[in-house]
């Protein structure tokens, strides 16, 4: 196989696969623009509406790690297949569920099938690209795959509208059964092979495995960094944004949309940029993650200490900076591909996957207690003053993080010195230090 042949197959299977995984967003987020629908087909409340999204990010996080261990044991092709096929059934399940139980059930399959994708996805990027180009194939892959959100939003407004849930969603599922054939012929786990599968493994060689992943200092770094990057823009976008920005700072139902559509832009913007100053400094990787951190940390200072409700173009650059997380969260899938041998990058990419997402799912519930413990008596909404205490719970996760992002930086570079000085010598531009 020539180079350029070589070439033009790789960008045709990370194609396909960016498709399935843009699909997966798609099929995650449709609920967003579907609640009001939602509500009123199953006759739920608000609160019995959030579990979806809790349900989602909860079953997301745990399937993780086993999905990880799954691609390694049997190939990104494989579990990709499996993941297309279950979301398609599950998506066609909750087209024509008529009961609020059966809709939770769809949803959670349906979230087992999206956990099933991305890192699939990065595996086949490990596999087919040259090792310069992984980092901007990788943030390539988080970014174009986000816009799958953004597809739920205006066409699955209007599909739902005019062609109602059960048809609406019917259509979506089908684009999965479609992308499942299409992977089926074209997605090969190598060059060499099309199905690269490792013997069984019992359970003492996976706990091993997955304990030596997790050992490894730029494993944790990595946890670490898509920990502390990822949830504040994850939260506004699933869930609290909307509210905040209407109820917290005095703004229009318009005026939301526009900054929560920013947001989704900045993520897109940085992360090429990201993609090529880790390319060009890896020693720096961490150092980015932090100034990123401080930055989204410092803009939420701003907007929450600020008197009354924060000017437009104040928020405008609270949104730009929050984008910033997604793509810095990816930083730490790089740093679990050059920690850890090809065997185990499924493994250590499944966990720190898993790290944005608990950090989520502890936002979103520390945000909704803070609001119920400063609205006591209820009411039409919540205030200003509700927003900013439950808004500023994000500080401890930033601050634990951070510390977190510190001390594994100094751990994962005091090892790379032991095992490798001439690569630390190179990365760091120093002198390899008599010993």
């Amino acid at each position: 196989m020539t180079v350029a042949v070589r070439s033009r197959q790789a960008m045709a299977i990370w194609l396909v696969g960016l498709a399935i995984y843009f699909v997966a967003v798609l099929h995650r987020s449709s609920l967003a623009v579907a609640g009001l629908l939602a509500a009123e087909r199953f006759d739920i409340s608000a609160s019995q509406l959030s579990t979806f999204v809790v349900l989602q990010l909860l079953v997301y996080a745990l399937m993780q790690i086993p999905v990880g261990i799954m691609v390694d044991r049997f190939g990104p092709r494989r579990v990709l297949l499996t993941g297309t096929a279950i979301l398609t059934v599950a998506q066609l399940s909750f087209a024509f569920a008529d009961s609020y139980t059966g809709a939770l059930l769809s949803r959670t399959f349906v979230g087992i099938g999206d956990a099933m994708t991305f890192i699939c996805v990065l595996r086949l990027v490990t596999a087919w690209f040259p090792t310069r180009r992984i980092p901007l194939m990788t943030q390539l892959t988080g970014v174009l795959g986000q816009l799958g959100a953004v597809a739920a939003a205006v066409p699955m407004t209007w599909a739902f509208s005019t062609l109602g849930w059960t048809r609406a969603y019917v259509v979506i599922a089908s684009i999965g059964a479609v992308l499942f054939v299409v992977a089926l012929f074209m997605v090969r786990d190598t060059p060499d092979a099309r199905s690269a599968s490792r013997p069984s493994m019992g359970l003492t060689e996976i706990w091993d495995g997955l304990k030596a992943s997790w050992e490894h200092p730029g494993t944790r770094l990595g946890f670490w960094m898509h920990f502390s990057t990822q949830f504040s823009a994850t939260v506004l976008g699933l869930l609290w944004g909307y509210p905040f920005l209407v109820q917290g700072q005095g703004q229009s139902s318009a005026s939301a949309g526009v900054l929560l559509t920013v947001m989704v832009l900045s993520i897109m913007a940085f992360g090429p940029i990201f993609a090529w100053l880790i390319t060009r400094w890896p020693w720096h990787r961490s150092t980015l993650v932090l100034l990123v951190v401080a930055s989204i940390a410092s803009m939420w200072a701003l907007v929450l200490a600020w008197p009354g409700s924060a000017p437009f173009g104040v928020l405008v650059v609270l949104v730009v900076v929050c984008g910033m997380g997604g793509p810095a969260s990816m930083i730490g899938f790089d740093l679990g591909r050059t920690s850890n041998p090809v065997v185990r990058v499924g493994t250590a990419t499944g966990i720190i996957n898993q790290a944005g997402f608990l950090a989520s799912l502890l936002t979103v519930a520390m945000i909704g207690l803070v609001l119920d413990w400063r609205t006591p008596d209820g009411g039409s909404g919540y205030s200003a003053d509700a927003f900013t205490w439950a808004m500023s719970t994000q500080f401890v996760l930033w601050g634990f993080g951070a510390l977190q992002i510190w001390r594994y930086r100094r751990k994962g570079r005091n090892r790379l010195l032991r095992e490798d000085p001439v690569l630390w010598s190179q990365q760091s531009g120093r002198p390899v230090p008599d010993r």
